[in-house]
């Protein structure tokens, strides 16, 4: 008698059904650098600190093994050899600019505040200034494109700030600065011009979010 076929597990796989999370299957330790090069990986592309329990659930590690890489990766590169560090500022870790080289920051910021911004920094910071504090989200929303990188560039310039959290979202909210009211002549945001009845209110935008989630 012939064995029974041993049936092909990718074909007998239930269809993921739509809405279903994918998620690519890895084990760290195969890694050409490991959980601690992985650490960095991902440090390297936040926005905002992460939590080691945020990493340790990404990385599927434990907390204390993440926290040892964490401490690691301090050590490795505060003698400044790298010009940048590791830090743990607000219960959250990323990458900083290490402050040896802070006058090198600084000249490059403020030259790069000579030159002039682009349409798309105008119309962000325009946004900001009007509907302020305000998220990315809500930003994205108005304009109908991704906003990240315009306000990397608005922080850079320090024409916005980082002013607080949404309570519900846990969103960082944006507003403008002392030295945006300077660059644009301005006393105070009472004498922007009455533009700000044309933008979306609150409700609009939060509409237009849920539109634009997959």
């Amino acid at each position: 008698m012939s064995e029974p076929t041993q049936a092909d597990p990718l074909t007998q796989a239930e269809p993921l059904a739509e809405g279903d999370d994918v998620q690519v299957a890895f084990d760290v330790g195969e890694l050409p650098g490991g959980a601690r090069a992985a650490i960095a990986a991902v440090l390297m592309i936040v926005e905002e600190p992460v939590t080691d329990h945020a990493l340790a659930s990404a990385l599927e590690l434990p907390v204390e093994e993440i926290r040892e890489h964490l401490g690691a990766l301090e050590s490795t590169y505060a003698d400044g050899q790298h010009g940048f560090t590791v830090r743990n500022v607000g219960g959250g870790w990323r990458f900083y600019s290490h402050h040896a080289y802070a006058p090198v920051v600084e000249r490059f910021v403020i030259d790069g505040q000579q030159s002039k911004l682009t349409t798309a920094s105008l119309e962000t910071l325009a946004v900001i200034a009007y509907r302020q504090p305000i998220a990315r989200g809500r930003i994205s929303a108005i304009r109908g494109v991704t906003v990240d990188g315009v306000v990397r560039t608005l922080l850079t310039r320090g024409l916005i700030v980082e002013v607080t959290k949404d309570e519900e979202s846990n969103a960082t909210l944006y507003g403008t600065t002392p030295y945006f009211l300077e660059r644009m002549g301005l006393n105070s945001l009472d004498d922007l011009p009455p533009i700000a009845p044309y933008l979306p209110d609150a409700t609009v935008l939060d509409e237009l979010m849920n539109e634009a989630r997959p």
